[in-house]
């Protein structure tokens, strides 16, 4: 079973094509999408590709997707206009964790923020006394997780964690779309795209938020500022 993990697409249509793309040609036996998939300023193009996607696909339900056709403030109630009731059934089908024996790595765990909460941060300095925490109960020695936008890839106490980074809106790194290839390797993949044109996309609609997106994709924080920040909070929603 080799495994395609997709995180954290954020409504960046643009960059989950030109990753679509590149999964197709690598024919893996699954994607898994993790979390945070249509929170961006292009949903429906967004959910068009997922459902175009011919490859076997289970979602892991990320903290944005909970917050869709819930959340009344700011953005919530412009981000529940743009799905249908439809798109509303299906992102709450989605699943809080995925588990999957993968090639070369065995039973895996997909979730967004960690088994235990979706909200919450892990990062490449997480303590190994909260990886033990939120490690309680869980079988799998092998987590995927996303959330914090950053790849990485470490070991604690006979646990790998793994973060393949975010498509649609990577931060700490050069504007472009970041995910990673699972079996029997670990492949970490960065896609270009044009982040010029999607940018011109996102614009073009209605989204409240979309300056902060923009700003947030084309000038990203650096990976001490996301560290430090998501150290301090544990868990951000």
């Amino acid at each position: 079973m080799r495994v395609a993990a997709l995180y954290d697409v954020h409504g960046n249509a643009p960059a989950l094509a030109a990753v679509l793309e590149e999964v197709e040609r690598e024919e893996p036996d699954l994607v898994v999408f993790g979390g945070d998939l249509t929170w961006g300023s292009l949903p429906g193009e967004t959910l068009a590709l997922v459902h175009a996607l011919e490859i076997p696909a289970r979602f892991v339900r990320g903290n944005a997707d909970r917050m869709v056709g819930v959340e009344t403030d700011g953005r919530g109630p412009w981000m529940t206009s743009q799905h249908s009731d439809e798109d509303l059934r299906f992102l709450a089908g989605f699943e809080p964790m995925v588990s999957v024996e993968v090639d070369g790595l065995g039973p895996t765990c997909f979730c967004h923020g960690s088994p235990r909460s979706d909200e919450e941060c892990v990062t490449e300095q997480t303590p190994a006394e909260r990886v033990r925490e939120f490690m309680a109960g869980v079988a799998e020695r092998v987590v995927v997780t996303g959330h914090v936008h950053l790849p990485y890839d470490r070991d604690v106490d006979g646990i790998r964690l793994l973060s393949p980074g975010s498509v649609g809106l990577q931060y700490g790194d050069v504007p472009a779309a970041y995910w990673a290839l699972l079996g029997p390797e670990v492949e970490f993949r960065r896609t270009s795209y044009d982040v010029d044109a999607a940018v011109a996309a996102m614009r073009a609609t209605d989204d409240p938020r979309v300056e902060t997106v923009v700003g947030l994709m084309l000038d990203p924080p650096s990976r001490d500022e996301v560290i430090s920040d998501a150290e301090e909070r544990v868990f951000a929603g």
